[in-house]
């Protein structure tokens, strides 16, 4: 495990805090009261298109302030969690509700390591041609096979006891919750009595649910990211090093050389910037695949293919293919003019949420600078981005609030450690992969099927025509 003192890692480490110290200078107000209180159902609020500025549920997990630009864990600031934590210690945070002492941390850090091998998925896994795939198609693809691995949920045998579960979900009922009707409406995974065991299945498998599926997945989609990095590039994975941290063992197999401590303290910065992020699309589908009580393994397979979107996940691999295109500083000013009068979406900014300075960004906008001194390779990558900051800022993003987000940088981060920009979404999976299990177990404390409504704009009473007289 990293010392969050390491002497090699704190320049990085004040480098954060400058960060956080410059953020607060300019957000000394307090949060918007009405997203950070108890719902008292029905709730009623204004939403637009995508369900913009719809309240689903309540959370303890994670708090945007997209005015602000803050970003909050389990009450914990961004800034101070990247300066002085780990993501092991995030995860865990994330998925209990508090930092965890010297004794639990050993314990979580002991299952995540123990859920790193996944022979059999591996062997799978590379039956598969995943060098052909996109990225988070194989990712996708390892994560199922995980779960025929490790639960008895695909077995033959298995079925679910849903005694009591009550599976309305018919349009005459508006309210079937908490917040109106039964009590008994309100269920969950943990409520559900598995039927086992079976007979003849292996008596280590187990349920797609709770705390054990949670550390699996944890562990498991970093490991399989890491697989497909080295199948797509025609080369063997790599077996995880037990004595590595989770962001260095990641690394480590991704790539096939243990990391430097910067790079590995880098690295794990970056896991614990991705780590949540509110309701975002890839966690609302995860959620909505849970909240059918469906399986841990589903639901996260669920997130993985909505952040393999351009708009969400895709977005920093974007970002860097938009740097070379725009090709040094001096094009800045005529690419922004064209793109501007194009209508063109300028890939690293803006966001649905915020509406300052991503927190995200400004950490990793000085690790960037940091990993071009050390390297100069990616200078113009770098100065490109400054200069293409600037330009949008003085031109139209201070007006209309358009920031860099997270997605502008990361990328450049990532490319100054080698890292291939098809791999770039795996990663951002392999972080949020906590913060989708985290508000998945969350939810499912008191879950409700997912069920919104579309308004019916069509026609009535149309005449149905035989085939042969329709035109």
């Amino acid at each position: 495990m990293p010392h969050r003192k390491d002497e090699k890692t704190r320049d990085i480490t004040e480098l954060i805090v400058k960060a956080g110290e410059k953020a607060r200078r300019e957000t000394r107000a307090i949060p918007e009261p009405e997203l950070t209180r108890p719902i008292e159902w029905p709730v009623s609020c204004t939403v637009g298109p995508g369900l913009e500025g719809a309240i689903a549920c309540e959370t303890k997990i994670g708090y945007v302030n997209g005015s602000k630009g803050w970003l909050i864990y389990r009450g914990y600031d961004i800034f101070e969690l990247c300066a002085y934590s780990t993501f092991e210690e995030v995860s865990y945070l994330l998925l209990h509700g508090n930092l965890p002492t010297k004794k639990q941390l050993a314990e979580y850090n002991k299952k995540l390591v123990d859920s790193r091998n996944l022979n059999n998925t591996m062997r799978l896994f590379m039956n598969y041609p995943v060098e052909g795939m996109n990225a988070m198609s194989a990712l996708r693809l390892g994560t199922n096979l995980m779960r025929h691995e490790l639960t008895y949920i695909d077995r033959e045998e298995y079925k679910p006891n849903l005694d009591g579960v009550i599976g309305s979900d018919e349009d005459s009922i508006p309210m079937e919750t908490k917040p109106m009707g039964e009590k008994d409406a309100i269920y969950g995974f943990k409520r559900i009595k598995m039927n086992r065991p079976f007979k003849g299945v292996n008596p280590e498998l187990h349920p797609a649910a709770g705390a054990e599926s949670c550390n699996h997945l944890v562990s498991g989609v970093a490991t399989i990211a890491a697989a497909v990095a080295r199948l797509k590039l025609g080369q063997l994975p790599i077996e995880p090093d037990p004595e590595l941290s989770h962001a260095a063992n990641f690394l480590y197999m991704m790539t096939g050389c243990r990391p430097s401590p910067v790079e590995e303290r880098i690295m794990d910065v970056a896991l614990i910037l991705h780590a949540d992020h509110g309701m975002n699309a890839s966690t609302f589908a995860s959620m909505v695949v849970a909240s059918t009580l469906s399986d841990m393994y589903f639901s996260v397979g669920a997130g993985i293919a909505a952040l393999n979107g351009p708009l969400h996940g895709g977005a920093n691999e974007q970002v860097l293919y938009m740097l070379e295109e725009i090709g040094n500083p001096g094009n800045v000013k005529k690419w922004v003019k064209k793109s501007v009068k194009e209508k063109k979406k300028i890939m690293g900014f803006g966001h649905r949420v915020y509406k300052s300075y991503d927190p995200r960004a400004r950490v990793l906008a000085p690790l960037a600078e940091y990993l071009v001194k050390k390297d100069s390779s990616n200078h113009n990558l770098l100065e490109t981005a400054t200069t293409l900051e600037k330009e949008i800022l003085d031109t139209i993003g201070t007006k209309k609030k358009i920031f860099p987000n997270v997605d502008f940088y990361s990328g450049i981060v990532y490319a100054c450690m080698g890292i291939l920009p098809e791999n770039f979404t795996t990663i951002f999976a392999v972080s949020r992969v906590a913060g989708w299990t985290s508000r998945i177990l969350e939810y499912l404390e008191n879950n409700r099927i997912f069920r919104p409504r579309a308004m019916y704009t069509g026609s009535f009473e149309k005449e149905f025509k035989p085939l042969e007289k329709r035109r």
